[in-house]
């Protein structure tokens, strides 16, 4: 009989804090008790504050879920793989490479979802941007729902569910997450887990059940989309002890729904991933907090891992104050080592324990502001390093979610000015900011080339994106014809790639990317040291051992026909063969160096290999002809060298 009382005492509390609630806030016009109209507002503002990233192509992290995703491309058929896989998978394509990020990521949700959009749109870029688009203004209008719904008996709910949305809707911290499509899967996660806080309250408002089921299937979804929707496990129930009055149990029981989605979740996720939940890789790519000791990498120490943590937290609080400059690269060392003799160190551990002692203290008294903060710090710290290592320093996307805490909290500060008027110009005056700077940010994410461009100037100590602009003028030196601008992009890219070297020396790609710039510049000794260090790093990798025999090669073409040191170009090609005996120039070229050197009797092999590798090359059988003459055996000779003259009379000139 207990419970059936309780439980009305419970409905009777609620019903007597909804009834509490005035009809109209005396200070606020009554244009802002027109919720329909706002949400309409809501939506259109956050629609054209993003319009100008229509155009723009796949940039970024797109190329992992969509455009080189083998499962995403492959368009509906491809979804079993993606449901069944670890989210990069797909990317790398290689068993067990995807496990190289730490922990672990399975999001299959908005990867099916552009799997569907590829069978109908393939590789074409405005539909995705447009799908991100539409649910960034889905969640802002969702976001103004729930505030006014847990403020149902605020006095001024409207007032500062207006303004926590507008601040929402217009920051530029989140060009990120709208303007990269990959982002969506941040979006979709706020989405649905804001979803379920509203499901969760309805139901606790109503009492019908069918609103508490929804929230389940609702937050599964959330979780499926990344799995940081999982802190919402914890920020429901403290909605419903804070703004319906309820017990921690009661508050708990009525959450219980999103419990089990989150269960299922979890289980798959872990059965899908092997359960792996973290790691700490000896990559510094993948794991910011390495440093070089006695020449090699190792962690670092408990103080510095701390240290450099708390600093991070410090970050975030000052791009959500003061969003400049902005940057989507915070990888080593963007963030370098702190320790606690830094200041900026002390200033964040100040400011976060003026915020924990805010909110702790506001608990009891339920306190919004109190729930705005612990909002914030529960959302934020599953991506800040010390639940779980999550593979970079920090980035603006992980943001996204805390965001909305710091917006309420905002908003009730500025709630807290004298009259409504100022509270309104003040937040306006912070909008058009905000827009402002969204509007201009946006265009950057145009392309990979002009994000890159842009933001390496604020990254100017990420090893990253140092060799992320090295790879884009690798690419265009590749496909240039002019000879001079040709050699001046190569020489360009050896500049971004060496200083990506110089912040990370074992950075497998910048030495690839190095060592590439320096073959096509013909410093072939420097080529060759870059190749053995990158394939010393990735034994496993044919790509690298063939990009080294290819160097090793020319390099001896080099030395025996520029610099006449035929033992040198002997040696050289001969290395290039046992790396890569597959190859018909190099066989040729071992061939010619012996003939040169007047060993006709070693260099026959040499041209008979080539010819077998690539039988229909004229050169190559005119060769063989030769060294078969000057062998003495004049007849085949001639007879090869005919025959190539059948195939190429310009060997004959």
């Amino acid at each position: 009989m207990a419970k059936p009382a309780r439980k009305s005492a419970e409905k009777k509390e609620g019903r007597s804090l909804r009834r509490s609630s005035p009809a109209a806030p005396p200070q606020v016009p009554a244009f802002f008790l027109r919720n329909r109209l706002h949400s309409a507002l809501f939506f259109v503002l956050a629609f054209l504050l993003y319009a100008n990233t229509l155009r723009h192509g796949f940039v970024q992290d797109d190329a992992i879920v969509i455009t080189d995703n083998m499962f995403t491309t492959q368009g509906i058929q491809g979804i079993p793989g993606l449901l069944s896989k670890d989210t990069f998978f797909g990317f790398f394509k290689v068993e067990g490479k995807e496990t190289l990020v730490s922990g672990g990521r399975y999001r299959p949700l908005t990867p099916v979802l552009f799997a569907v959009m590829y069978e109908v749109f393939g590789a074409w870029a405005l539909p995705y941007h447009v799908l991100t688009v539409l649910v960034y203004a889905a969640t802002c209008v969702l976001l103004y729902r729930v505030l006014l719904l847990l403020l149902a008996s605020h006095g001024l709910k409207h007032l500062v569910a207006w303004v926590a949305t507008l601040l929402f809707v217009t920051h530029p911290i989140h060009t990120e997450v709208v303007a990269n499509i990959k982002g969506c899967d941040e979006i979709a996660a706020l989405l649905g887990s804001l979803g379920a806080l509203w499901l969760t309250v309805r139901y606790v408002d109503t009492q019908h059940w069918g609103w508490a089921v929804l929230s389940g299937g609702v937050f599964f979804l959330a979780c499926m989309s990344k799995e940081n929707a999982a802190t919402f496990v914890v920020v429901v129930p403290l909605a419903l002890w804070f703004f319906r009055g309820q017990s921690v149990r009661t508050a708990v029981r009525a959450s219980l729904p999103l419990w089990i989605g989150f269960s299922v979740f979890f289980v798959l996720r872990g059965y899908i991933l092997d359960w792996r939940f973290g790691g700490t890789p000896l990559e510094l790519m993948n794991n910011p907090f390495l440093k070089i000791e006695n020449g090699q990498w190792v962690p670092f120490s408990a103080a510095e891992r701390l240290a450099t943590i708390l600093f991070t937290l410090g970050k975030y609080v000052q791009l959500l104050l003061w969003p400049h400059p902005l940057t989507h690269d915070y990888y080593p060392r963007y963030i370098g080592i702190k320790t606690f003799a830094d200041g900026a160190v002390w200033a964040s551990i100040l400011l976060h324990s003026v915020l924990f002692g805010v909110a702790l203290r506001g608990i009891s008294k339920r306190e919004p502001i109190s729930f705005g903060i612990w909002f914030y710090m529960l959302t934020i710290s599953i991506v800040s390093n010390v639940v779980f290592p999550i593979g970079t320093n920090m980035g603006e996307r992980f943001a996204f979610m805390p965001s909305v805490g710091f917006c309420w909290v905002m908003a009730f500060l500025l709630a807290k000015l004298p009259n409504y008027k100022l509270t309104l110009g003040v937040a306006l005056t912070i909008a058009a900011l905000f827009s402002a700077k969204t509007l201009l940010r946006n265009p950057v994410w145009e392309s990979n080339e002009r994000l890159f461009f842009t933001d390496v100037n604020t990254s100017i100590n990420s090893a990253k994106i140092n060799n992320a602009c090295g790879g884009v003028l690798f690419e265009k030196a590749q496909a240039e014809r002019d000879s001079s601008e040709r050699i001046a992009l190569f020489r360009r890219s050896f500049e971004y790639a060496d200083r990506a070297l110089s912040i990370y020396s074992n950075y497998k790609d910048a030495l690839i990317t190095r060592g590439g710039c320096r073959f096509y510049l013909q410093d072939y000794d420097g080529a060759i040291e870059d190749y053995r260090l990158a394939v010393a790093l990735a034994p496993d990798d044919p790509r690298l051992r063939k990009n080294l025999a290819l160097a090793l090669r020319e390099a001896g073409k080099y030395f025996g026909e520029k610099r006449g040191d035929l033992n040198k170009a002997i040696q050289l090609l001969k290395e290039s063969w046992e790396i890569n005996n597959t190859d018909a120039e190099t066989a040729r070229l071992l061939g010619v160096a012996h003939g040169v050197q007047g060993k006709a009797q070693e260099a026959l092999p040499w041209f008979q290999k080539a010819v077998d590798m690539a039988p229909n090359n004229a050169s190559y059988l005119f060769d063989l002809g030769t060294a078969l003459y000057l062998a003495g055996d004049k007849q085949k000779g001639e007879a090869y060298r005919k025959k190539a003259l059948e195939m190429d009379p310009t060997l004959s000139r």
